[in-house]
């Protein structure tokens, strides 16, 4: 278990003996301190943690990592002088901060420590779109045999990455990690802290390109990941044959290469993919001499890629076929698309999480694969970049093969509105509104018992409040 006594080795590279006080969690918000756990203190652009600190003992904290000085306060140890460095073995008070340079950078350090102290091996992974769901994926397959940490939720950065690290114990053997990218050298570092054997990268494309600049900056940033593995026979990248930008990662690194996708020039490659709507997805999978049929719970015809990299994963972590499906099969990893009733009986497909062109054309073709009226409500994609217009354009010329009824909200939506016209669908079929309260007022009225509803957008468009006014509309 983690202890003080890390904590300060970590930061210092003293050793140290007889503060072998625990630490029960690690967090960086106060309203999560449970008793005993270290609260790190970072400065924030809205708010700084340091001002929580009181907050954070009297939930129970025992420790407090800070870079302002709080002596006058509470006991403080300064890490960065040596002459308190003299005294920490005497030290017993509590609650305690720790002073620090940086507190950022000391929660990376400290996690960096952490794992290497561990016999664990890491899977990164990496892509623009399906990070999340092959996380899940892969933790249920390798759980099948392995004790198996993943990040909770979305803590995939700079911060969530390290805190994910802290909760590594010397039971854990494996720990499947989601790696962010939104700037060049993010993944880089990530991989520096969580030194990841198997790195797993699902696909290119435009998401965050307002913030990380061409696909080709993209590229670069998703390929640290496979330039950071280890070489063979340790490291393994495990990388889509059908996304060429993804393939070409092989010649980036050291560790061996195992593909996956939809081609039978692939390691693992699938065919006569179905989509059984919300029931799932019907294929048969090949590997070497091997074909296998399978039915899986996951949603859409594009899951089939999700289950191909959790199989990779066991394939080559020597797990058996019956330990694979079983993870398969147990996966409940469709986190983000919630399935939902309006009042009028409609169906509700709510993936309001996020929006990408990539993700919004994969949820189009999960509600092609529905049966009824197809109505799609999309809202702008947002920091998209110079992809703006293509992305958008992408997804209204799909949605025109797809849709009985296009429903657009805000600027960029008309984007989406012009191109299904331009690719045929008809006027009377596309209404354009400039907000989510115009969507609802239109829909609320409107919607049928045969209707299904895709409601996507990107996070700032707020269109989770369409959905629940569908849900609360009498």
């Amino acid at each position: 278990m983690l202890n003080l006594a890390h904590v300060i080795t970590a930061l210092t590279h003293i050793e140290m003996q007889g503060i072998a006080r625990p630490i029960l969690d690690v967090v960086v918000d106060s309203r999560e301190v449970s008793p005993g756990a270290m609260f790190v203190a970072l400065p924030g652009e809205k708010a700084d943690g340091h001002d929580y600190v009181q907050d954070a003992f009297d939930r129970g904290a025992a420790f407090a990592l800070v870079q302002k000085d709080f002596s006058n306060q509470f006991p403080q140890i300064d890490l960065r002088l040596d002459e308190q460095l003299e005294r920490i073995e005497a030290v017993d008070e509590s609650p305690l901060c720790l002073r620090v340079e940086d507190s950022l950078s000391s929660l990376q350090t400290i996690a960096q420590y952490w794992r290497r102290q561990l016999n664990v091996r890491v899977i990164g992974i990496t892509g623009s779109v399906g990070k999340s769901t092959t996380k899940e994926v892969v933790a249920e397959v390798l759980s099948r045999r392995y004790s198996t940490l993943k990040n909770p939720g979305n803590l995939n950065n700079e911060i969530g990455l390290p805190l994910t690290l802290l909760h590594l114990t010397e039971e854990h053997e494996r720990a499947v990690l989601e790696m962010g990218f939104y700037v060049p050298g993010e993944i880089r570092l990530l991989c520096e802290l969580a030194s990841p054997s198997v790195g797993i990268v699902t696909n290119i494309g435009t998401v965050h390109a307002e913030r990380a600049g061409s696909i080709e900056e993209i590229v670069r940033g998703k390929t640290e990941l496979v330039e950071s593995l280890p070489p063979a026979p340790l490291g393994l990248a495990i990388l889509n044959y059908d996304d060429l930008r993804v393939r070409e990662m092989a010649s980036k690194t050291l560790a061996s290469v195992f593909y996956y996708g939809l081609s039978p020039d692939a390691d693992l490659w699938a065919d006569g993919v179905e989509g059984l709507g919300l029931d799932g997805i019907r294929f048969q999978m090949h590997y070497q001499n091997e074909v296998l049929h399978l039915r899986v719970p996951l949603i859409g015809r594009h899951s089939v890629h999700t289950a191909l990299r959790a199989a990779a994963v066991g394939l080559n972590d020597g797990l058996t076929w019956q330990e694979i499906f079983d993870g398969l099969h147990e996966s409940q990893a469709q986190l983000r698309l919630v399935v939902a009733r309006a009042e009028s009986g409609a169906l509700i497909l709510d993936d309001t999480y996020n929006a990408s062109p990539e993700s919004t054309l994969a949820a189009l073709n999960l509600l092609d694969e529905m049966d009824g009226r197809k109505i799609a409500v999309l809202g702008d994609m947002l920091e998209l970049g110079q992809y703006e217009q293509e992305g958008h354009e992408l997804v209204g010329a799909r949605a025109a093969e797809v849709v009985d009824k296009l429903v657009t909200v805000g600027n960029r939506g008309k984007l989406i509105a012009y191109a299904a016209a331009l690719s045929g669908l008809p006027d009377s079929a596309i209404l354009i509104f400039e907000n989510n309260r115009q969507a609802i007022t239109y829909l609320s009225k409107h919607l049928e018992t045969q209707d299904v509803v895709l409601i996507k957008g990107s996070r700032g468009m707020k269109m989770e409040g369409i959905v629940a006014a569908l849900e609360a509309v009498q």
